[in-house]
């Protein structure tokens, strides 16, 4: 495919992207086999979104108006607090689960993008594949230029573009096969080796 493409005007460009296209897919396929398709990811995905939902129901119900006063508001709200922290707590360690669950198939995506990488590198190496629209600044120059000959800032290198082709058309791809972790696993906690909980003892 790639030397049938390299004949064409931008050859280069869309034998990158064609690429790119097709590891996103193949990396795709892969952590769908090994993860999302497995019941474990798929109970810990919905055991996030239930302590989500039930967190969000929780803080809205403490931040609305209460009648009563004096020494019950007190024990209500500490019984309150105690329930959001147990909340939390779980939708933390469901979401540590969830990314320890992902190392499988993560360990074998990078090896894949390595492979490829390797293979792109030695098809492209000292070859401008594209023509930016403006002369970057020179720290994304490092990159846009890297191992290419001569001084035009506009040369884009292999590296550059395959870089950007992986980060988009993979973000995309998992969005419209909703392979997104849930939105609550982002903000749940420091993620897999994060630091310990200041309120446990």
């Amino acid at each position: 495919m790639a030397s049938a493409l390299a004949s064409l005007r931008y050859g280069d460009s869309l034998s990158v992207v064609a690429i790119s296209g097709a590891t996103a897919v193949l990396c795709e396929a892969i952590s769908w086999l090994l993860i999302y398709r497995t019941t474990t990811y798929n109970s810990l995905r919905a055991s996030i979104e239930r302590h989500s939902r039930k967190l969000d129901s929780m803080k809205s119900t403490a931040s609305g108006p209460t009648s009563s006063s004096g020494s019950s508001s007190s024990q209500a709200a500490s019984s309150r607090a105690k329930k959001m922290d147990r909340v939390e707590t779980s939708l933390k360690d469901a979401s540590r689960e969830l990314s320890f669950a992902k190392l499988k198939s993560g360990a074998v995506v990078a090896a894949v993008l390595f492979v490829v990488f390797g293979l792109l590198n030695s098809l492209f190496e000292g070859r401008a594949v594209a023509k930016l629209p403006f002369a970057p600044v020179p720290l994304v120059q490092r990159m846009s230029h890297r191992g290419l000959p001569g001084n035009d800032p506009t040369d884009c290198a292999m590296v550059f573009l395959y870089f950007l082709c992986s980060m988009s058309i993979r973000t995309n791809l998992q969005k419209l096969l909703g392979f997104t972790p849930p939105r609550a696993a982002a903000g749940a906690g420091p993620g897999l080796f994060g630091m310990p909980d200041p309120k446990v003892n």
